[in-house]
């Protein structure tokens, strides 16, 4: 789960990571009156869950409150990246000296958290990666000795040569994994951090997402949930308890267990098909659960053959075929369906979808294929 920057910065701050002052505003006249109160020129700031804010316009720099107001006319309501504006930070701008970075993310291959920092801040770190991989310095921390006070200053170092900035990048470098793990995160970012003309080293932007296994304990971040902000098909799955995600094909996918959908979309993928989603609806006999996939599924115009894949375990395949009968009868599929049902009361079940004369397949190769060659009459 993404949370805006202002929602981050709310976190770095009660950690006592030094942020600029700012508030949010949903109108322009909101926006003139926190520019009025800070009392300096500002930033305006668009909060969407997208990166490349700024080379899209939807961040400014205002010199007074009126100017604040303007740009926030402007910004909001914009469209970056497919994402509407509709709140903007206005917070301090300040005077920028330096900037650096600083990240934290879980290394999948050492099963660790991997710290990045780099002295060339401000632009995308993959940039700088491609670019310039010796400005960037890693450290992996053992989870369960956690990270001790001169790695951090190691590597605050690595960005500073006045000690009183080292002191205090390494400071906040302590407290940005202490956030790592008390919120549950999968990544946490600040870039820049920045030096100013008081020598101050500061937050000036944030970045922070949310492992969603970890918001059950998480309730005051999984309040921050803007949902405007996602996609609807997967807000309406995971409404439905399922494991979705879009993709560009246009055959879509309809599988239990996850590991098994990956099987399917990568045979899709095999005999020349794309798929159009991942989505695995669980080990769940609930009816409603296919009836909900075949919904989702529907909506994107794209898809022009749906294949179901079940392997009948815990999951009944009668009850599947309960599924696939009742949104047969509600949505009226425009698109070809091919199905294959595997395990638990599978005759039952071929029994059931004879009253919606759907074809079939015995093997996971054969409905693939068939799902494909549907797809492209």
């Amino acid at each position: 789960m993404k949370i805006h920057e202002y929602q981050a910065k709310e976190i770095f701050a009660d950690a006592k990571i030094p942020v600029p002052a700012g508030e949010v505003a949903t109108t322009p006249v909101e926006a003139f009156e926190i520019a009025q109160r800070l009392n300096r020129p500002v930033m305006v700031k668009s909060q969407v869950h997208v990166g490349g804010r700024g080379k899209a316009g939807g961040i400014k720099y205002a010199e007074n409150a009126e100017a604040a107001k303007v740009l926030a006319h402007q910004i909001l309501g914009m469209d970056i990246k497919g994402l509407k504006v509709k709140k903007v930070l206005v917070t301090v701008a300040e005077d920028i000296i330096s900037e650096s970075y600083v990240g934290i993310i879980l290394d999948r291959a050492t099963k660790n958290p991997v710290i990045m920092v780099s002295p060339a801040g401000g632009v995308d770190i993959e940039e700088v990666a491609a670019k310039t991989p010796e400005k960037i310095f890693k450290l992996y921390v053992d989870p369960v000795e956690g990270l001790q006070a001169y790695q951090a200053r190691n590597l605050a170092y690595k960005l500073y040569r006045d000690i009183g900035q080292v002191r205090k990048a390494a400071d906040i470098i302590m407290k940005l994994y202490g956030i790592y793990w008390d919120v549950d995160a999968s990544l946490v970012e600040i870039n820049p951090l920045i030096t100013n003309t008081g020598g101050e080293v500061i937050a000036l932007d944030a970045k922070l997402n949310v492992d969603d296994n970890g918001l059950y304990r998480q309730p005051q971040v999984a309040a921050m949930r803007d949902l405007d902000a996602e996609d609807p098909y997967e807000v309406q799955a995971r409404e439905g308890d399922l494991s979705f995600v879009k993709l560009d094909g246009n055959i879509g996918c309809i599988v239990n267990g996850a590991g098994l959908a990956m099987a399917t979309m990568d045979l899709v993928k095999r005999y020349g098909g794309e798929p159009a989603n991942f989505l695995d609806i669980g080990g769940s006999s609930n009816p409603e659960k296919v009836v909900t996939a075949m919904r989702i599924i529907l909506s994107d115009p794209k898809v022009k053959a749906i294949l179901i894949n079940i392997f009948g375990g815990i999951t009944r395949c009668d009850d599947v075929a309960n599924g696939i009968v009742a949104a047969f009868k509600q949505l009226s599929p425009s698109v070809p369906v091919v199905v294959r049902l595997t395990g638990t009361n599978e005759k039952q079940a071929y029994e059931i979808l004879k009253s919606v004369n759907l074809p079939s397949a015995d093997t996971l190769d054969n409905v693939v294929k068939k799902a494909i060659e549907l797809a492209g009459e």
